[in-house]
């Protein structure tokens, strides 16, 4: 399975479908969860890992694995980077303007903040503690990059280790559906005398999410190895695939008008419920399947986009915090101003994945790494192949 501009591209509309959800608009509630219980961060996350998987295995093997932690450690302390400048953005200029009355969408984001005071909402930020809603799916991010060298150690040049990375990351997964997490962070409060409240950790569960990652380096891995046999497995699966998806999008619309399906922690987005599980693995085999109606993505915006993923995810909190400053009391923007920001926003965002694209053709690469950025897509952009961005 080579690589393929679509899946640049499918990350790119992840992106997009993002900021659609997080910009709050009169279009916010229509694009949250539309076709079933999948969300853009289950699509984020496992893309995230599939290109992390497939890139930093290629480099353990040809450079060795001082230079391959070395580099996943400096992706990690980059996004930590950037997760500090958007903290200072929320503290110091987002703050201000929520202390004026106006905006209780951004009161109510920096609830912690203003009530547990600065120095340590600000200290327990740094360490990742404290996660204020919005920002809290990039500590996620960090902790599972920060991880992901000693998974691909681990588990070895040949893979034998796979098989226990995996049962072990399901055995978290089952133990945050019955209430792991919390169970740690009562011991961790206990014995570290942690102050910051579980409602203030973030909403993603970090032991249910996990699973997501693991699944998605794995197969970033074998198909770096030319071991994915997804277009085989798809073939199989696609038709039970169509039944479930349909099914769960039933349910999904059967909720939206208030009838019981049972109990809410099948489907439950922040704790990885079972039924998102089911509902991704269904999607994904359709989409597989049929990749070749994917392959219109492959336009040059959407795909410098994925290949920008680092930057234009952290950019897109930025007018995020804009649309909840402009709503005032309201739930969404008002106006015609929605629609002016939403057009700024994804503006500045293809801006950010072009400054990345001109800043990736200049920089100086070893031989190795020049010899697979030499070519042009034939939508003109840059065939960036040694990022996980």
């Amino acid at each position: 399975m080579e690589r393929r501009l679509e899946i640049d591209a499918l990350r790119g509309l992840m992106l997009v479908w993002m900021t659609l959800v997080h910009v709050p608009t009169v279009l916010t509630p229509w694009v949250n969860q539309p076709i079933g219980f999948l969300s853009a961060s289950e699509g984020f996350i496992f893309l995230s890992a599939l290109f992390t998987g497939r890139i930093y295995f290629r480099l353990l093997n040809r450079e060795g694995p001082w230079v391959m932690q070395r580099k996943l450690m400096l992706r990690t302390a980059r996004l930590y980077a950037f997760h500090v400048g958007l903290l200072l953005l929320l503290f110091v200029v987002a703050a201000r303007i929520a202390i004026g009355g106006h905006t209780p969408a951004l009161y109510n984001l920096l609830h912690f903040y203003f009530t547990a005071g600065q120095k340590r909402a600000v200290l327990d930020s740094l360490m990742l503690i404290y996660r204020p809603p919005l920002l809290d799916i990039i500590p996620l991010y960090i902790t599972f990059l920060f991880l992901s060298p000693f998974v691909l150690l681990i588990t070895g040049r040949h893979g034998r280790g796979w098989k226990y990375v995996l049962a072990a990351s399901a055995l978290l997964w089952v133990g945050a559906q019955f209430g792991l997490g919390r169970m740690l962070y009562a011991a961790l409060a206990r014995d570290f005398d942690i102050r910051v409240p579980i409602t203030e950790m973030g909403a993603f569960n970090l032991w249910a999410w996990q699973l997501m990652w693991i699944i998605g380096m794995w197969c970033g891995v074998r198909w770096a190895r030319g071991d994915l046999p997804a277009e085989r497995w798809a073939a199989r699966a696609w038709i039970p695939g169509v039944v479930v998806a349909v099914a769960l999008l039933a349910v999904r619309y059967v909720q939206v008008v208030g009838i019981d399906t049972g109990p809410l922690a099948l489907y439950d987005k922040w704790h990885f419920g079972p039924a998102r599980l089911v509902d991704f693995v269904a999607v994904a085999a359709i989409l597989i399947r049929f990749r070749t109606v994917l392959e219109p993505l492959a336009v040059r915006p959407l795909v410098m986009m994925g290949q920008a993923s680092l930057y234009v995810f952290c950019a897109h909190f930025l007018f995020c915090f804009a649309g909840l400053a402009l709503s005032g009391s309201s739930d969404h923007v008002a106006g015609w101003l929605q629609f002016a920001l939403l057009a700024g926003t994804f503006a500045a965002l293809l801006g950010v994945a072009r400054l990345f694209m001109r800043a990736e053709i200049a920089a100086p690469r070893p031989p190795t790494a020049r010899a697979a950025l030499g070519g042009r897509t034939p939508n003109g952009a840059a065939a960036v192949t040694v990022r996980a961005e």
